[in-house]
């Protein structure tokens, strides 16, 4: 039975993040649902990161040395005490509705797993765009399959399971194909409540035509293909 509000637990990975974590979690702060818990989890940053999350008391602050961000947030996962768990990478922002309308949304249908929303980019300022990068990219809404637009209820992790740390980059997609290959119930949230930020150091990553983020997103399909082949033989 699904309780009438219950705690939903956000998880903010983050490394070297002290240009934006502060902003993050003011934008956590400001759901209009309650009760949260914020969740920092600290992938060994060497840069004021620890201070800035320390200094916000409601903000429970997890170090581990350098893993990357999927077992960064599977670090978070284990200490949450969330009956939903959410994410938020740390130089991305919510709108102060977001939990709000995603929990009513498995509120009103028990058979949904986890529910995601939609998200728009913002180019931080001071970063400019290569010749191949479209502005049309930062005029469109689209459905959000990253973490920051999740959320997920805890028996969801336990039937998909948690996020796969040797992908450092595609764990994210990965843990998205094998809920859509487990037959999990997804919603989504047709309004904007994610604002992604664009700068230069995650504009590195589309610049990279042949990047290991982009060799992993490949294996992460193929291993879906394959799961989907291996189901119809069953």
């Amino acid at each position: 039975m699904i309780q009438s509000n219950p705690l939903v637990s956000v998880i903010i990975p983050v490394y070297n993040g002290e240009s934006y974590i502060a902003e993050a979690i003011k934008s956590v702060l400001a759901q209009t649902y309650q009760p949260v818990e914020i969740i920092v989890v600290d992938d060994g940053s060497e840069d004021g990161t620890a201070e800035i999350a320390r200094s916000f008391e409601d903000v429970k602050y997890i170090y581990q040395v350098n893993q990357g961000h999927g077992q960064a947030k599977n670090t978070g996962i284990e200490a949450a005490n969330g009956f939903y768990i959410a994410f938020i990478d740390a130089d991305d922002l919510w709108e102060a509705s977001k939990l709000s309308l995603q929990i009513s949304v498995f509120q009103n249908d028990p058979q949904v797993g986890y529910v995601i929303c939609e998200v728009k980019n913002f180019l931080d300022p001071g970063t400019e765009l290569d010749s191949h990068i479209k502005i049309t990219d930062f005029e469109r809404n689209f459905p959000g399959y990253l973490p920051s637009a999740l959320v997920v209820s805890r028996k969801t992790f336990e039937l998909v399971g948690i996020f796969n740390p040797r992908l450092r980059d595609a764990n994210d997609s990965d843990w998205f194909f094998r809920a859509k290959d487990s037959g999990i119930k997804q919603a989504i949230v047709n309004k904007v409540l994610v604002r992604r930020r664009v700068h230069r150091s995650n504009l590195s990553h589309l610049r990279e035509r042949d990047s290991q983020p982009v060799r992993e997103l490949m294996q992460s399909v193929r291993e879906s293909v394959k799961r989907k082949q291996e189901n119809k033989k069953g």
